[in-house]
């Protein structure tokens, strides 16, 4: 798939851990709503037929050797986008949460911002409700980073998002491969580095495939580990580390045709 028409050339960025059962379903979905955009799947060291099936389905493929996590995968998409010069970059989940119609309109905003999240609990009926302390700690990342962005963001830790050519330069380098870092410290990153971030509300949908587990326990983790992962992407000193490369866009170079190996040469290829 290539842009087309007005569109800005846009890079969908998929991570994707072990999600054979979903992936060829979200990628035709994401087909079908935006075709003027380009695929890539990064496969985060899976142990199943997560690259294969995404091949299969027409994707760019990028086989990384062992699991990075989010964060790992995101910023290789995001060094993919920087090469080839895309104006957009797109993070869409695997699991097919994401719904790719909102896409157009998240794009559209990014005439007025360097990021943009398609976020929950943006309006009064959203229907997707989270509980206990998982919720308390969403609470407590949206209003301290809406703090620091200086405009008001109800889902920091959402996963779909786009970002135009400043943003991709700077998250080619600095994306953080760290517990949140995808989600809360990316956008202190962004803040940090004098992006700006807006969010436009969107509806998200229960996974297509796999499993996703909660429970008392898991929750009152997650609470932990978010705060220490704010506390932490604040304290760090991360503008001293903006100054080399944030404004370059990358060489406007077509993206590379993606190549079918056969099973044997694609197991472990990076």
């Amino acid at each position: 798939m290539s842009a087309a028409g007005d569109h800005p050339r846009t890079l969908i960025i998929v991570p994707a851990w072990n999600e054979q059962e979903s992936i060829a379903r979200t990628l035709s979905e994401i087909g079908d709503t935006v075709p003027w955009a380009d695929l890539l799947v990064v496969d985060d060291g899976s142990g199943d037929r997560t690259a294969n099936v995404a091949a299969d389905a027409g994707a760019m493929v990028c086989q990384l050797p062992f699991n990075l996590g989010v964060g790992g995968a995101m910023r290789t998409g995001y060094r993919y986008a920087l090469r080839h010069g895309y104006d957009v970059a797109v993070q869409i989940d695997a699991d097919g949460q994401h719904d790719p119609r909102y896409l157009a309109r998240l794009v559209e905003r990014l005439a007025g911002a360097d990021v943009v999240i398609g976020a929950r609990f943006a309006t009064a009926d959203d229907p997707y409700k989270v509980r206990g302390p998982r919720r308390w700690a969403m609470v407590l990342l949206a209003r301290v980073l809406s703090r620091l962005a200086r405009t008001k963001l109800t889902d920091v830790t959402s996963g779909f998002r786009v970002s135009n050519r400043r943003a991709i330069a700077l998250f080619a380098q600095h994306y953080p491969a760290e517990y949140l870092g995808d989600t809360v410290e990316s956008l202190v990153i962004a803040a940090r580095a004098g992006c700006s971030i807006t969010q436009e509300a969107v509806t998200m949908r229960p996974r297509s495939g796999g499993q996703a587990s909660h429970s008392p326990l898991k929750a009152a983790v997650y609470l932990f580990r978010a705060v220490v992962a704010l506390m932490l992407a604040l304290v760090r000193d991360w503008p001293a580390q903006f100054d080399e490369g944030i404004d370059s866009p990358g060489p406007a170079v077509a993206p590379e045709r993606p190549v079918q190996l056969p099973d044997a040469e694609r197991e472990g290829q990076p």
